[in-house]
């Protein structure tokens, strides 16, 4: 089509829509039509209907959507409750039950109050290692007994062990230790103080071969009386001993503990108001290579590995010496070694805490004098990370606090916790 007719045809179009109007303002329905005059109805006619679809599609959409708001008003609450959100703060159900004891999910609740045990081990090189079932201990508390030797103080709730041990004697700093635990104290024998504290109230095994028994492995000399869990829960029963209400330490869930770890180890946390500046996904090294020296003797001082994978603390001496232990299976153990039927496994706790304390030797030279009614320092080495803060005890019945520069209390991550007396004269390197 050329310029000109293309001109004719727009003012042809033109002059339709001009006539058309004038139709309908007063010509007659029946009037002659010519052929240009038929087109240009044509032409209007397929506007209007196009103005007519477009009237009735905007029409359904304005019904449509109120219909949808109608909808949205009177069913919300139904659709809402129908929808499973995710849990963006990642906390854990608020039926789930974590033990007093270790912070570790629960599978029944009743294992929560289950009966506790503090059982007095020696950890001298005269024959007390390897131990039997410490690794069931959910917490550990270290100390030196006497002439550098340390010993243990480990609490137990729902023990499995067919075999824990060896038992020694009691010490008052352990029993103070153990007090908030409502834990049946387990030993053979102890110092005057402790012996005298202990007979007052106090849930006391004390070496008693219903309930306890002797191996036979010679090599551990003096240190050779075992109980097992079986014992202990019968101990319980004889006596009435049905439950225990632990005063735990303040402790994270599972999942605070890993967000914690990540946001600890981060070199640039994320943050919704400025751009980030490096790789957020980028993590600081742990610490990795702890040592607690007690004193001068590298049998008791002490050494941790931390493993990233297992989020575990290995644990060693300072002489080079793994700290091994037997793992015990369930069943009935009684009269039998370790040595005969459990597996060695190197002790790796979940948190390590080493609390410096005021100790001296007692007044005949041999024995310790331990300050833990009070407070002091303390560094806390969970997640990969070291924390240093303050340890505060305000009585024998009262549970350790362990608070940082602002006074506000550290929550440790669940699992197994091995708590050190580092005395005033020794050191924590890291």
């Amino acid at each position: 089509m050329d310029r000109n007719n293309q001109q004719i045809t727009n003012k042809e179009l033109a002059t339709a829509f001009t006539e058309t109007s004038t139709t309908k303002t007063g010509e007659p329905l029946d009037a002659p039509k010519d052929k240009s005059r038929s087109k240009k109805s044509k032409l209007k006619k397929s506007i209007d209907k196009m103005v007519l679809w477009f009237s009735i599609v905007g029409g359904l959409g304005f019904v449509g959507g109120v219909a949808m708001l109608l909808f949205a008003l009177f069913t919300s609450s139904e659709i809402i409750d129908s929808i499973q959100y995710p849990d963006l703060a990642g906390g854990a159900s608020s039926e789930a039950i974590y033990s007093d004891l270790t912070g570790e999910p629960l599978a029944d609740a009743s294992l929560k109050t289950a009966p506790a045990y503090c059982i007095q081990t020696p950890n001298g090189t005269d024959g007390a290692r390897p131990h039997a079932g410490l690794n069931q201990a959910g917490v550990i508390f270290e100390a030196i007994a006497e002439a550098g030797i340390t010993r243990f103080a480990a609490i137990y709730q729902n023990p499995t062990a067919s075999i824990i041990g060896p038992i020694r004697s009691l010490r008052i700093y352990y029993l103070q230790w153990d007090t908030p635990f409502d834990c049946t104290i387990v030993h053979a024998g102890g110092s005057g103080d402790a012996l005298a504290a202990v007979s007052r109230g106090y849930k006391n095994l004390d070496e008693n071969y219903t309930y306890m028994y002797r191996g036979t492995v010679g090599s551990r000399l003096w240190n050779n009386l075992f109980t097992t869990a079986g014992n202990l829960r019968r101990f319980s029963d004889d006596n009435g001993y049905t439950t225990s209400e632990i005063k735990g330490f303040k402790r994270m869930t599972p999942e605070e503990s890993s967000r914690s770890r990540i946001d600890a180890l981060a070199v640039e946390k994320l943050d919704i108001v400025k751009p980030a500046s490096g790789n957020t996904s980028e993590l600081k090294p742990a610490v990795s290579d702890i040592t607690l020296r007690l004193g001068g003797w590298g049998d008791f001082n002490v050494k941790y590995q931390y493993d990233e994978h297992s989020n575990k603390y290995f644990r060693s001496y300072e002489s080079g010496a793994a700290h091994e232990v037997y793992d015990c299976a369930e069943g009935d153990g009684n009269g039998q070694n370790p040595e005969s039927g459990c597996t060695l496994t190197q002790m790796a706790p979940s948190v390590v805490v080493a609390m410096v304390v005021s100790e001296r030797r007692a007044a005949d030279n041999y024995h310790e004098d331990i300050d833990v009614i009070g407070m002091g320092d303390v560094y806390i080495f969970q997640n990969g990370v070291a924390l240093r803060g303050t340890w505060k005890k305000d009585s024998a019945e009262a549970q350790i606090q362990f608070l940082d520069a602002d006074g506000k209390e550290i929550a440790l991550a669940p699992g197994q916790t091995f708590i050190t007396a580092v005395p005033n004269y020794g050191s924590v390197d890291f």
